[in-house]
């Protein structure tokens, strides 16, 4: 349409010149020496017109000429891209369909002529890798560095992710400490050195990165929270005295030690290190603070200087909650502390009414048998082991009557099954707490 109407307004364009030309085609005369030369302007025109483009036309035609072996280079530069990219996907499908070997191949093939060299080496890298060749790994990743220097962190967070599939943990940290002096506040190399320090129970180092999570918001808030508290958790349990104990619960900010899995951890090692001083003051004002059935279930096992003290805060407790079976136990041992027989008797026969456990059952056989109620005492324990996880079906036991004295039972050999009862319940008693701790 273009060329039609271009054509159209040349040929209208000619037709007026005609025209005029036609009416008056001027004079020219041009005079050089003793030569002359005489024509109309309009013949001199179209000589100049026709001239021009010829002209232009032998031009054009010499670069076209000379551009000949430039347009072949580029030719067959454009050639070898699209042969490089059509690999580069021929190579990325057999990487995600695992066939590693020839995946390697297609995508090492062009990749000094590919614009996505980079994509190259990396798809390289990890097929190499899933065919454990960590030398060719490594070296595909040195090219991609090498080529790409300004993609320094992509190649070293692939690097990281390569050596953490093959669990080589040290290499790994190494390489993301290199990245987090380079970029310190990159997102996505803290999340893996984040989880690369929880993955090595290197807490100190977690707890250092857990603000610069928190500012950058790398992960969710509860997830970094869970972090910080297991470190919290880790840092504690492992402290070997009460000066490093100490030293650690100073650098763990307020609001986390009132949580009550951080409390409990620090008392329950205060306990062990003989320090129930100071674990029942944090204790009570913690249980001030809110109701928690595991911290009064410590709290009652801790032998402080004043357990009227301990029992008062109890029974206050248990104003409104008269019907929990755990503040009920607590107040039983705190009564047994205090040499309330009656009244302890009282908080433990109310616990096991309101919730049966082995522990409620184990404290009240041993105060029975301290009254001398043997047979109540026997029957408490017997209850208590039924309640223990492994211990709640019985092997029926079908006997003949004795005729022998060697298979009678006795009173004594029923006084020792007795007691044989009770340490079972004190040992599955002590022993369950623990398993349930190790689970969490």
């Amino acid at each position: 349409m273009k060329l039609l109407f271009l054509f159209l307004a040349t040929l209208f364009v000619a037709v007026i010149v005609a025209i005029l030309a036609m009416e008056d085609p001027g004079y020219v005369l041009f005079a050089v020496g003793t030569w002359t030369v005489e024509t109309t302007l309009a013949l001199m025109v179209v000589v100049l017109v026709a001239s021009f483009a010829l002209l232009y036309f032998l031009i054009r035609v010499g670069l076209k000429v000379f551009s000949v072996p430039r347009d072949l280079r580029h030719w067959k530069k454009q050639r070898r891209e699209q042969k490089a990219m059509k690999l580069l996907t021929q190579g990325l499908i057999d990487l995600a369909e695992g066939r590693w070997q020839s995946a390697e191949k297609k995508v090492v093939k062009y990749a000094e002529s590919s614009d996505a060299s980079l994509l190259n080496y990396l798809a390289a890298a990890r097929a190499a890798q899933a065919q454990g060749a960590d030398q060719r790994r490594d070296h595909y990743l040195k090219l991609a560095h090498e080529r790409h220097p300004s993609a320094d962190i992509a190649v070293g967070l692939t690097q990281a992710e390569l050596q953490l599939k093959q669990n080589q943990l040290e290499q790994c940290l190494a390489t993301l400490r290199h990245l987090h002096q380079l970029a310190p506040k990159h997102v996505q190399v803290l999340k893996v050195l984040a989880g690369l320090y929880q993955r090595l129970e290197d807490w100190e180092h977690l707890l250092e990165i857990i603000p610069v999570l928190r500012k950058r918001k790398a992960m969710k808030t509860d997830i970094i929270d869970d972090l910080a508290e297991q470190a919290h958790l880790a840092l504690l349990q492992k402290a070997r005295s009460f000066e490093d104990l100490s030293n650690i619960w100073s650098r763990i900010p307020g609001p986390v030690r009132e949580k009550e899995n951080i409390l409990m951890m620090y008392v329950q090692r205060l306990l062990a290190m003989g320090e129930s001083n100071l674990a029942e003051p944090l204790l009570r004002h913690a249980l001030h603070r809110q109701f928690s059935e595991a911290l009064l279930i410590c709290y009652g096992k801790i032998e402080g200087v004043e357990p009227s003290r301990q029992l008062d805060l109890v029974e206050s407790l248990l104003v409104e909650h008269e019907r929990d079976a755990a503040a009920l136990l607590t107040a039983g041992r705190l009564s047994l502390r205090n040499k309330l027989w009656g009244k302890a008797r009282s908080y433990l026969e109310a616990s096991i009414n309101a919730q049966p456990s082995a522990e409620a059952y184990s404290e009240l056989g041993n105060l029975l048998e301290r009254m001398n109620e043997t047979e109540a005492a026997a029957e408490c324990f017997r209850e208590g082991l039924r309640l223990v996880p492994g211990c709640e079906q019985t092997t029926p036991i079908i006997m003949e009557p004795a005729t022998s004295p060697a298979i009678a039972l006795t009173n004594q050999t029923l006084l020792e099954s007795e007691i044989e009862i009770r340490d079972a319940v004190v040992i599955a008693s002590a022993v369950k707490p623990a398993a349930v701790g190790n689970a969490k």
